[in-house]
């Protein structure tokens, strides 16, 4: 007869342990209590929760669409003109909420330092937080430092250890920007947006000489700055603990 345990408590960890969820988003929760709100960020509001409503119930018109397309093809065509003449790059992801003053935003500052050091331009998506931190490391290591921003209602103004900014409208466009120029990534922590980068490079569907731009065919390296943190390694495995 086997032992008799209790189907409530994981075999992973000791009883009265807080799962590893609970664990992230407590962490979290604290940490957004203490910031607040960043400009980085779109205010959640009634209206504009109407707004979406309404767009999403709405038919296309096949004029409306020609005209998203156009603006969609033309802002790929403005990302390849402003970024194809980079040399070996590295995109820089995390956090846009963590302030000068913390650890990670000086682990930022280093991460771009080393990598502009190396002979690497330093990417990011040209916001605050560690964005900032990765293109302020590479300023002061006099290295190329690049900004793919996001242009947002409320103005959101690139930071400004930045050599070029490249705006863009829609966030899928700077997504594949962000991974299509760069030999390797580095993420550092950071939220749901930064999660979604991290597994949008895993499978990244950019196509490099016949085989897939991903971690399982020699193509760039993800790495993660925080124990708690998702670390995926060169055999495309996952690290949670």
């Amino acid at each position: 007869m086997s032992e008799d345990r209790n189907p409530a408590v994981s075999p992973l960890r000791e009883e009265g342990e807080k799962p590893f969820a609970e664990q992230w988003e407590q962490a979290w929760r604290t940490h957004w209590e203490k910031t607040g709100f960043t400009p980085y960020e779109l205010p959640v509001s009634n209206l504009a929760g109407t707004g979406e409503r309404e767009f999403l119930m709405q038919p296309r018109t096949l004029d409306h669409e020609r005209a998203r397309l156009k603006r969609i093809m033309g802002e790929f065509e403005h990302g390849f003109r402003s970024l194809h003449k980079l040399g070996p790059a590295v995109t820089v992801f995390g956090s846009a909420r963590f302030r000068p003053d913390h650890p990670y935003y000086e682990l930022g500052k280093r991460v771009g330092r080393r990598l502009s050091e190396a002979g690497f331009t330093v990417i990011t998506g040209g916001g605050p937080g560690i964005m900032e931190a990765a293109n302020r490391g590479a300023r002061e290591a006099c290295g190329p430092s690049y900004g793919l921003n996001i242009v947002l209602p409320h103005q959101q103004e690139p930071n400004p250890f930045v050599d070029e900014t490249v705006e863009f409208r829609y966030f899928f466009v700077r997504k594949v920007m962000l991974v299509k120029y760069s030999c390797a990534f580095i993420v550092l922590p950071g939220g749901l947006g930064t999660l979604d980068e991290l597994f949008g490079s895993c499978n990244a569907p950019a196509m490099r000489e016949g085989r897939a731009f991903s971690l399982d065919h020699g193509g760039p390296r993800i790495l993660a700055g925080h124990a708690r943190f998702p670390a995926v390694y060169g055999q495309g495995r996952c690290s949670w603990g």
